[in-house]
């Protein structure tokens, strides 16, 4: 298949090895999303989507946060990227995806069959944060909000010490100031930002951040909240 040799190429030219079941199991998902009736992601997306989701989600893997990671919980995971990715290339690390919308958290409990690695949550993020908190070592989101929405969203779900690593597009400097102000809040401390490996047609970079302090009990906020009134 010219999609899985395409895969391959791109992800060894970002220093990511990458089998050719894993590269086949990573296309046969895409190949599924364009049969599904429902729309999980744009049409120009699925038609570059060996970059825009499969290469753009092995890109976390250059970060040892990910890399390492024994457990990560992956919020608002949609489609199944970077969650379904991470979880083909780390078949030890248990991969929690979230997913609040009942048809495409029905998608990726179809999609993920067969991977024991592989929990999908049909719940919003701050319902489970009250029954998981304190609980995963890294939480991971792609395409989920404003930074300091992500962060609240997260937080809760952190272990002391664990990173919320976040896939960003373009430099926002609004969204980053308020990131700092969120993460005094919520204990979070900013560990640096990390440029993407070049993709075509993908503006990337992952912004970090460390679990430093215990996020006070009344967050996350009750649903919804975290983007209708962000901290900052």
């Amino acid at each position: 298949m010219k999609q899985v040799d395409a895969l391959r190429s791109r992800a060894a030219s970002m220093g990511v090895a990458v089998s050719d079941d894993q590269a086949q199991a990573m296309v046969e998902i895409v190949v599924r999303m364009v049969a599904e009736p429902q729309n999980l992601s744009s049409p120009e997306a699925l038609a570059n989507a060996v970059d825009v989701h499969l290469a753009d989600s092995l890109s976390g893997l250059l970060l040892p946060e990910i890399r390492d990671a024994s457990a990560i919980v992956d919020l608002g995971s949609g489609g199944g990227f970077p969650g379904l990715v991470l979880a083909i290339m780390l078949p030890e690390t248990q991969v929690t995806m979230v997913e609040s919308e009942q048809r495409k958290a029905d998608w990726l409990s179809r999609a993920s069959t067969g991977m024991r690695n592989v929990r999908v949550v049909a719940d919003r993020s701050e319902s489970l944060a009250r029954a998981e908190r304190d609980t995963y070592p890294v939480a991971t989101a792609r395409a989920l909000g404003a930074l300091p929405v992500v962060m609240e969203l997260t937080a809760p779900l952190l272990t002391r010490g664990g990173v919320l690593v976040a896939w960003r597009g373009r430099r926002d400097s609004v969204s980053e100031a308020g990131a700092a102000a969120a993460g005094d809040v919520l204990g979070l401390v900013h560990r640096g930002d990390v440029d993407a490996a070049p993709i075509p047609g993908v503006s990337r970079y992952f912004s970090l951040w460390t679990k430093a302090a215990p996020t006070p009990d009344r967050y996350p906020r009750r649903p919804g909240m975290a983007a209708k009134r962000p901290i900052a």
